[in-house]
């Protein structure tokens, strides 16, 4: 989808529908992103956070994006959001929620579906919450901003999300400031937050990564439990396929601002089909390799002011010697339906990954 396929009015109720893309699923999906791009003019040039990204999530679904650090995870989610500065980015392509286009929508509109329509718990809720007001306070103004409700009305439903997350005493806790919860507590009172005005769209932004293992446990099946009793869709943002394994029905890998492969959560990491993916699994420890050094991917990750020709991952592949001519050097792969068909695609020049896949990389993964 092209900008030149942007709607003529601004306004959310009147924008036209457009076609309704498929998950890997099947379902119809409640979130619909196409050919997204993100750039940020910079002194130094043009950074080129996200490029040609589409996906979709429908109800009732969880879609995990993983990728490394700089992948533009967040700033496409960020994006989704509307919380990039339109003066200083460059937004093309289309997000439709419910089917109505927010690229383009002013600010006045965005704040609208912002909180209400759809919502983010972020990576840290130290940062997250306000240090000057209690948790309360904020979770009952989050209600009252978009609903024109007495305080004590907000105060009740504040209560009422604070006990749904599994806070104890909730008007005890109600009172008191974000320096007097702990790690846990503050991101169960974020996700309060954001669940507050009952979001179709939840993302959620690596919500446990400075929790320890059993906090961690505790938050992600919190996340489960809330998604079920809201019918909410979820975007988790994260570099833990442990994560993923436990929460995800869709995945979506990301490299240098690109969708890599994308499939059901079974098809990715049952079956991958890039040696990107490749080498995310293989930087996991596992139980049955507990005594094997892990095999983590050489190399960094390339500048976004200057993507290298070809393939993003081309110089930290150990594959792309098995590629005819410099293909992985000179031309960009598509993304393509692995063995032709179906709705898991992978984006790689390789003709036999498949098979190298079961002989190589599937005896090391154990």
């Amino acid at each position: 989808m092209t900008t030149q396929d942007a709607p003529r009015s601004p306004s959310i109720a009147t924008r036209e529908r457009r076609s309704t893309a498929l998950t890997p699923s099947g379902e119809t999906p409640y979130l619909v992103v196409e050919d997204l791009s993100v750039q940020f003019p910079t002194s130094d040039g043009v950074v080129s956070a996200v490029n040609g990204l589409s996906y979709a999530v429908p109800l009732r679904r969880t879609l995990a994006i993983v990728g490394e650090s700089g992948s533009g995870k967040s700033v496409s989610s960020m994006a989704v959001m509307g919380l990039h500065d339109p003066k200083r980015t460059r937004i093309t392509g289309s997000i439709r929620l419910g089917g109505d286009e927010l690229v383009g929508l002013p600010e006045a509109e965005l704040m609208k579906v912002r909180g209400d329509a759809m919502a983010m718990v972020f990576q840290d809720p130290q940062s997250s919450l306000h240090p000057l007001y209690t948790v309360g306070a904020q979770i009952s103004e989050a209600y009252r901003v978009h609903h024109k409700v007495s305080k004590d009305v907000a105060k009740k439903r504040a209560l009422e999300m604070l006990d749904l997350v599994g806070i104890p005493n909730p008007l005890r806790r109600y009172k008191q400031y974000p320096h007097e919860f702990s790690g846990g507590m503050r991101q169960r009172a974020m996700i309060a937050m954001g669940l507050v005005n009952d979001p179709k769209l939840v993302i959620a932004d690596e919500p446990t990564t400075a929790l320890d293992v059993t906090v961690q446990a505790q938050i992600l099946d919190l996340l489960n439990t809330l998604q079920k009793e809201f019918g909410s869709a979820i975007v988790l943002i994260t570099h833990d396929l442990g994560v993923v394994a436990e929460m995800a029905d869709d995945v979506l890998v990301m490299y240098a601002g690109r969708c890599v492969e994308y499939g059901t959560a079974e098809d990715v990491l049952a079956r991958p089909r890039m040696p990107y993916t490749w080498g995310l699994l293989e930087s996991i420890p596992t139980v049955s390799a507990a005594n094997e050094r892990l095999r983590p991917i050489k190399g960094l990750p390339p500048s976004l002011l200057a993507l290298p020709d070809g393939c993003s991952f081309n110089p930290r592949c150990p594959y792309q010697e098995r590629v005819k001519g410099e293909r992985c050097t000179t031309d960009l792969p598509d993304l393509l339906p692995v063995d032709g068909a179906g709705a898991h695609t992978s984006r790689c020049h390789l003709h036999d990954k498949a098979s190298i896949y079961e002989a190589e990389v599937a005896p090391r993964l154990g």
